[in-house]
C-alpha cells in the first residue's frame, strides 16, 4: 500500500474493492463523504473512477512543511512504517482549511500550528503507537486540502480517539471548514 519507491502520488479509492473494510464515514465539519464498503489505497494516480467506486482522493507526499529541524529529527526517529502487520485499524481524515488560513504567510500559520496548538508535540505522544503519513491535496484542486491516514493495534484505539480530541480543540482547528472521519479495519481476505 504505502511505499517507498519514487512516486510520491496516492489515490484513496472509496467503493466496494480494496482490503481496508469501512467501519464509519462521518462528516465532523462540512459535508461528509459518501458512505461506502471499502477503501483501497493506490501508489499512483487513478484518472477514472473505477466501477463500483463512489469517490477518489488524489494526494501526494512531499516535504515536511511546518516542523523545524529538531523536530523533524524526532519525528523520524520514533515514526514507526506504516503497514505493519499489527497495525490492522486505520483512520482516514481529509481535511480543507480555511481561506483565511492559506491567506496568512507560512510564519504565521506556524505560530498557530506549532506555538499555539503544539500539533507536532501533542503528535509525539502518541508515537510510536499510533502512526501517520500527511498527505497533500491543494495543489492537485481537489476537495480537502490534505489527507491524513493514521494507522494503529486496536489497543492503541482510545489514544488515538484521545489525540483526535485534543486536536479538534486546539486553535489551529478554528480554520477548519471541512473535515471526514473515515474509520476503517483491515481485511487481508478481501
Amino acid at each position: 500500500m504505502f511505499s517507498n519507491n519514487m512516486n510520491s502520488r496516492y489515490s484513496f479509492i472509496g467503493g466496494k474493492k480494496g482490503p481496508w473494510q469501512v467501519i464509519e464515514v462521518r462528516g465532523i465539519v462540512g459535508h461528509s463523504l459518501e458512505p461506502v464498503e471499502r477503501v483501497n489505497v493506490v501508489n499512483d494516480v487513478i484518472k477514472e473512477l473505477p466501477l463500483n467506486s463512489s469517490w477518489v482522493l488524489q494526494s501526494f507526499t512531499s516535504n515536511i512543511r511546518y516542523s523545524m529541524r529538531d523536530e523533524v529529527n524526532i519525528l523520524r526517529a520514533v515514526q514507526p512504517l506504516l503497514n505493519r502487520s499489527e497495525a490492522v485499524s486505520a483512520v482516514l481524515i481529509p481535511i480543507k482549511k480555511t481561506l483565511q488560513w492559506w491567506e496568512m504567510a507560512q510564519d504565521e500559520r506556524r505560530a498557530i500550528f506549532e506555538e499555539e496548538s503544539h500539533h507536532t508535540t501533542v503528535g509525539l505522544e502518541y508515537l510510536p503507537g499510533v502512526a501517520r503519513r500527511l498527505l497533500h491535496c491543494r495543489d492537485l484542486g481537489e476537495p480537502f486540502d490534505f489527507l491524513t491516514w493514521f494507522e494503529f493495534a486496536p489497543e492503541y484505539t482510545r489514544a488515538f480517539d484521545e489525540l483526535l480530541l485534543r486536536m479538534r480543540a486546539s486553535k489551529e482547528w478554528e480554520y477548519v471548514e471541512r473535515e471526514v472521519e473515515v474509520r476503517l479495519e483491515r481485511d487481508d481476505g478481501f
